[in-house]
């Protein structure tokens, strides 16, 4: 059995012994919400996990970047796991979390749940002027990125591009679903958790501008 597949029989077992507690959640699991696109024109918080996978069965999780950290306390060096992870279904959903454990497992199954809480819809176009052919293979206008130390500035690109990215930038990217871009970096890039969170807040910011396109007519 693949990891994929292992991952799908624990998002089916825990969809299984979900009792929801939130307004949103008995809505999904009643069926009134049967999208995420229709959650998000709710305007109801996603305080459930479940309620991504429900709606969203084939997503899927990358582990970024896992370290150890210290925190010093009277009794002495308290040390944890602190792991990153990012979940998205490669068709304009993408999410990124946190999580701190004793365990690493744990630790990377707290950050992915945090990943599902703070998933976001991301905006896909042409917006490179080398292209033009309306297709959504990259992201309709440059946008920036912040985080820490770290500044990243996502410029368009044509298609056939690729990704003109580092492995993390690429990781979060693909499972974004663009896939012909640049990425200029600027600061304290080596800082894996500060990077990984400014190109998630450059994908977030796809939708703070209103283009023609998303006019009702």
């Amino acid at each position: 059995m693949s990891r994929r597949d292992r991952r799908r029989d624990r998002a089916a077992e825990r969809l299984e012994a979900w009792v929801p507690k939130t307004r949103l959640g008995k809505m999904v699991q009643e069926g009134r919400i049967s999208s995420m696109d229709e959650v998000f024109l709710s305007g109801l918080k996603i305080s459930e996990f479940q309620i991504v996978d429900a709606l969203i069965p084939d997503l899927q999780e990358e582990v970024i970047d896992v370290n150890l950290v210290q925190k010093q306390t009277d009794a002495g060096e308290k040390s944890r796991f602190k792991a990153i992870v990012a979940v998205g279904n490669r068709d304009g959903y993408i999410g990124l979390g946190s999580g701190k454990a004793r365990q690493v497992r744990t630790a990377i199954e707290k950050a992915a749940a945090s990943a599902r809480l703070n998933i976001v819809p991301v905006k896909r176009g042409c917006g490179s002027w080398e292209c033009g052919c309306g297709k959504p293979h990259s992201v309709p206008f440059q946008v920036e990125g912040k985080c820490g130390g770290v500044r990243v500035v996502i410029v368009p690109g044509p298609r056939g591009l690729g990704l003109v990215a580092s492995e993390v930038a690429k990781v979060i990217l693909g499972l974004a679903g663009v896939k012909d871009l640049w990425v200029r970096s600027y600061g304290s890039t080596r800082t894996v958790p500060s990077y990984a969170y400014a190109i998630f807040d450059g994908l977030r910011k796809t939708y703070a501008l209103i283009t023609q396109a998303d006019w009702v007519r």
